[in-house]
């Protein structure tokens, strides 16, 4: 089996993290393989934010976990963290304005995945994007970043070292999802 493939097939969403920091390097690397996902008539709508500043991590945590609960909250520590304890969160937003931009940012989504695992580093698509950045306050983060334009959140990439208890053996795919029409 090539390398691909075996990264594909052995790659999980991680929702334990240990405190390790990802260096600077192997982030790039993981956004990188985000913009080489295919897109619409390459249109490339797909924007990525890296957030390794702790802040501004902890304020899109909270924000997401308002969301779920429906609930304004000072700080999201004692009710559990949307993002697992990850430190490294890439938030991809699309352009609104391009047609596929839904489907763009979700191939954004999947090539980080896969790359972050090829590098060693756990990963989880965490929703609730399209909402964070819908409200008030995410639409005052990106004005705080210099982002201009229609951009809707497509989905939170969360990055880390799992830790040890962190893996899960995979689900059995269901064969059922794959109809041959030979």
């Amino acid at each position: 089996m090539n390398e691909t493939m075996k990264t594909i097939l052995t790659r999980r969403s991680v929702k334990k993290y240990t405190d390790r920091m990802i260096p600077d390097e192997l982030i790039k690397q993981v956004v990188e393989a985000g913009t080489y996902a295919p897109s619409g008539m390459n249109k490339q709508s797909a924007m990525i934010i890296a957030v390794t500043n702790r802040e501004l991590r902890d304020q899109l945590s909270r924000i997401n976990l308002e969301i779920i609960t429906g609930k304004k909250l000072e700080t999201s520590s004692g009710h559990g963290d949307p993002f697992y304890g990850a430190p490294v969160v890439l938030v991809v937003l699309a352009d609104k304005q391009v047609g596929t931009h839904v489907y763009d940012g979700s191939l954004v989504m999947e090539n980080m995945m896969l790359a972050a695992h090829s590098l060693g580093i756990g990963s989880c698509w965490i929703h609730r994007a399209k909402e964070t950045f819908d409200s008030e306050e995410g639409q005052s983060i990106l004005h705080e970043l210099g982002i201009e334009g229609e951009y809707e959140g497509i989905a939170f990439c969360i990055l880390g070292y799992a830790a040890p208890d962190a893996l899960k053996p995979r689900s059995p795919r269901k064969e059922s999802n794959v109809v041959w029409a030979r």
